[in-house]
């Protein structure tokens, strides 16, 4: 997904490998990746024995029904202080990576708390800023268009929206981040509560674990945290709540380690793949990213009922990288041009008349890998399966296209013509076809035929994708021939510095498409089960994309996945 560099000080192809044209293989001695930091590693490590792991699943299935009740007691409570306690089980439930086992309870709760809200207006309203915020969070979360008129009444002489409690300015800010373009009434909260509670973090008055809860809602607002990084975060900070409800804790920490023997168990299948892939294909001009294309797939698609979408997602977005690396660092024009033509002809015959001889191990493998996954759909009756061919070969055309434009040397007039041209080589509006794809009956034709034309949605998100990897991979990028990256273009279109320039892209385009991916929520064209895996897209470059390419650079990465994937909760 990334079109990223580092330069390379030494080293060439290993002799015993079929060698790239003198060309690619001057091109490539500029450019070295990190090894992985995994390895093999996930193919021998175990978490769990299959009898502890069915003692989980015997205890979770309990523990389930449990909150089941918990939940539809909630529901049925009335008053004040029943919305409160709505509120604040599905908040928890969320951010503790469990509310996938009551999706309709909490869409029928929320219905509800929606339908209140709209059927009595004023009457309906809260006084308390903190339960207003909290409602105003979830129901447009879930696709609700409640007006950010509800904050009014909260406004000071100065006509500003605060609170000198922590807890309620914390959850007024992340209400405000739920802002569509022209709400400036969130865009005052935010802009003037973002010092207030850089203040209040800075403060020895605060509770350290207090102080550090403000620290992470400033680093990411609560609707762009990964979700699943976010529950092993949460489960400590619930667990030390003397609110907490101790069954629902405890299902959080059973589910969670159950969860994680599913994600090991499918990384050990993916390592194993990888390792006959390497076998057979020559990597060395590559970023070798297995697991953490895995983890990036899982903040898309973590519920474990969707192990065949991460494994297929995994292995395809990991081939895109992989043509990206070839694109950018391991074939002249004219060889791209030719692996190109013979991709879209998707002819194994073609490896062997025009393929040159370095890039056919490859080239082969991309169609054994995308054919096997185009059965595999197609025995699960998946009526989009030959889309996966679509999908790739458009990907290898936007790599190709850019080639072109890189040797042009061609600089766009201004960011928006750099992002019409742009928005395909870095494959975020393809994975979200992908994983449409990957869901089966609930995606049609129509919805992968509307996402292929770049909805503002999921523009918007394609655009975020396209900013952040250029602004992360600037100075990186500048050492080799490559095209104009949008800092250059804004640069030139405003006559400003980098640093001016990336502030600029990062205020506006970024925030802005965050506004219009709300939006699209908002307006729901599609269920929310669609919609919501184009948020989660958005959630994942947030993260992966927050102080570094964390893709290609992978130690950023390590301790975050030796958390998710190598320590059980306990």
């Amino acid at each position: 997904m990334a079109t990223t560099l580092t330069i390379c000080s030494s080293g060439a192809v290993p002799s015993s490998l079929p060698q790239p044209s003198s060309a690619a293989a001057e091109q490539d001695c500029r450019r070295q990746y990190a090894p992985s930091v995994w390895g093999d590693f996930f193919i021998t490590h175990q978490l769990c024995t299959p009898e502890e792991l069915l003692s989980m699943q015997e205890k979770a299935s309990a523990k389930k029904e449990e909150v089941r009740r918990i939940v539809l007691d909630a529901a049925a409570a009335s008053g004040s202080d029943g919305l409160v306690r709505k509120l604040e089980l599905v908040d928890a439930l969320q951010r503790l990576g469990v509310d996938y086992h009551y999706k309709e309870e909490i869409d029928a709760l929320l219905r509800a708390v929606h339908e209140d809200h709209h059927d009595h207006g004023a009457s309906a309203s809260s006084d308390d800023l903190y339960v207003t915020s909290l409602r105003f969070y979830l129901l447009r979360k879930h696709g609700y268009a409640v007006s950010s008129d509800v904050f009014v009444k909260f406004r000071d002489e100065q006509g500003n929206n605060s609170s000198d409690d922590v807890n309620t300015l914390m959850m007024l800010y992340d209400a405000a981040y739920m802002r569509t373009r022209g709400e400036d009434i969130l865009d005052n909260i935010i802009a003037f509560n973002k010092s207030r509670l850089q203040t209040m973090m800075e403060s020895t008055n605060l509770e350290p674990d207090l102080a550090e809860e403000v620290r992470i809602t400033l680093e990411t607002t609560r609707c762009r945290r990964a979700e699943r990084v976010e529950a092993r975060r949460f489960i400590s900070v619930y667990e030390k709540k003397a609110t907490r409800d101790d069954t629902i804790l405890e299902l959080a920490k059973l589910d969670y380690n159950i969860v994680q023997a599913v994600y090991c168990d499918e990384l050990k299948q993916l390592s194993v793949w990888w390792k006959d892939v390497r076998s057979q294909v020559d990597m060395t001009f590559s970023r070798d990213r297995l697991v953490e294309m895995y983890f990036w797939m899982t903040i898309i698609v973590y519920e474990p009922y969707y192990s065949y979408s991460r494994i297929m997602l995994t292995k395809l977005v990991l081939y895109m990288a992989l043509m990206d690396d070839i694109y950018d660092n391991y074939s002249t024009t004219d060889e791209s041009n030719i692996f190109t033509t013979a991709l879209k002809r998707w002819d194994d015959k073609a490896a062997e008349e025009q393929i040159p001889e370095h890039l056919r191990p490859f080239y082969k493998s991309v169609i054994r890998t995308a054919d096997k996954i185009v059965a595999e759909l197609k025995v699960q009756n998946n009526k989009n399966s030959e889309v996966v061919r679509e999908v790739m070969t458009h990907v290898a055309e936007s790599f190709h296209a850019e080639v072109k434009w890189r040797d042009e040397q061609y600089v766009p007039a201004d960011v928006d013509e750099h992002l019409q041209i742009s928005l395909g080589s870095i494959v975020a509006m393809q994975v979200v076809v992908l994983t449409l794809v990957s869901l089966g009956d609930v995606t049609t034709r129509e919805i992968v035929d509307w996402a292929f034309t770049y909805p503002k949605i999921i523009r918007a998100v394609t655009a975020m994708a396209r900013i952040l990897n250029d602004i992360m991979s600037y100075e990186r990028e500048q050492a080799s021939d490559h095209m104009a990256s949008t800092v250059q273009t804004c640069m030139k279109q405003y006559g400003v510095t980098v640093e001016e320039a990336i502030e600029k892209l990062i205020k506006f385009t970024c925030e802005e498409a965050w506004m219009d991916i709300v939006q699209g929520c908002l307006d729901q064209e599609y269920p929310m089960a669609i919609l919501n895996k184009v948020v989660r897209v958005g959630r994942s470059l947030d993260f992966i994309y927050k102080r570094e390419d964390s893709y290609t650079l992978p130690s950023n990465l390590k301790d975050t996945i030796t958390s998710l994937y190598t320590k059980p909760v306990v």
